[in-house]
């Protein structure tokens, strides 16, 4: 770690960043609801603000309408001080909306609207490949391989960050209303899996890609390979599991209220990554990494006490504050 605490590395975050639109009142669904909020989000743009809200480095890849929601958006991650020298922005699509509901129970659900949005017409050849190169870690999820050219762009970004030396970091994330099918979605999901250092998968995205409705460790070393230096399998407000080459073992969660789980895995991922950007060492220390893995899940606990994503983000000393507290 850097002397100030800060991580010096920089992870770039490769994918869609889009607006949800949340309805006012909570526990309704989209028909009822009387009026909806803007809120920014799209995993990996959460992620690349969840790192530098606890200190980090990060930059932000993919592509924006240019228009007023593409603008905002582009707005909002230099505000948060995200690197934003490799967004695109296309004059002929729009940005993509996400209209989310959350459920009485505090779940998501999810209607889209990209015909095609802008994020899914990234080219290999807009990629800012310098940029890239200069990751120590690369983060992305797999909505960007539904089609192309974003996915060629996907493929590309990924080689080219491999090739410079970066960690590659993957978050399903998985949505299935964006794939033609589940079928397809198991498969591109699965089609650059052995590709990446670190992969997180929550519990129910364990469940979907294995067919198993166990959530165990034989499960999840199912989804093993011999390249992977750590695999996470998260499991809500119980906390998560963890798998290596070497130990494996699991990390409680924190009790707090929970408002909205929006953001909770990609505050996670972002706390996990700043914290180990700089000293890749602790995937092979069992006792650091469960630390890591304990501040990350305080990260994650945190984002659910507020409504959406990126407000609800926390800084290092309010992660610092609910780990002293205990869970």
């Amino acid at each position: 770690m850097a002397v100030n605490g800060s991580a010096s590395g920089l992870i770039v975050s490769f994918g869609e960043m889009l607006i949800d639109f949340v309805p006012t009142v909570s526990g309704v669904s989209l028909a009822e609801a009387p009026g909806f909020l803007k809120a920014p989000g799209g995993a990996p743009a959460n992620v690349a603000i969840a790192v530098t809200r606890l200190g980090g480095k990060s930059a932000f890849v993919g592509k924006l309408g240019d228009d007023e929601f593409g603008h905002m958006l582009a707005g909002i991650l230099k505000q948060n001080g995200v690197k934003a020298d490799g967004i695109n922005f296309d004059k002929g699509a729009r940005t993509a909306l996400a209209f989310v509901t959350l459920r009485a129970d505090g779940e998501r659900e999810f209607m889209f609207y990209r015909n095609p949005s802008a994020d899914m017409l990234l080219t290999p050849g807009e990629l800012n490949l310098d940029l890239i190169r200069s990751a120590k870690v690369f983060h992305y999820g797999s909505i960007s391989l539904i089609v192309e050219p974003c996915r060629s762009a996907h493929l590309k970004a990924m080689q080219v960050a491999k090739e410079a030396g970066a960690l590659l970091s993957y978050d399903p994330n998985l949505r299935l209303p964006l794939w033609p099918s589940a079928e397809e979605a198991r498969k591109q999901i699965k089609s650059i899996w052995d590709k990446a250092d670190v992969i997180k998968v929550s519990d129910v995205e364990l469940e979907f890609l294995t067919g198993s409705d166990k959530i165990d460790d034989e499960s999840a070393m199912s989804l093993w390979h011999p390249n992977l230096k750590l695999l996470l399998v998260t499991l809500g407000e119980k906390g998560c599991n963890y798998y290596t080459k070497k130990f494996h073992g699991s990390v409680g969660a924190f009790h707090v209220k929970t408002v909205d789980t929006t953001g909770a895995g990609d505050s996670f991922v972002g706390a996990l990554l700043t914290k180990i950007v700089d000293d890749q060492a602790i995937l092979e220390n069992e006792a650091r990494l469960k630390e890591v893995l304990r501040f990350a899940c305080a990260c994650g606990a945190i984002t659910t006490t507020k409504k959406g994503a990126i407000p609800a983000l926390p800084t290092e000393s309010e992660a610092l504050t609910l780990l002293k507290g205990g869970a």
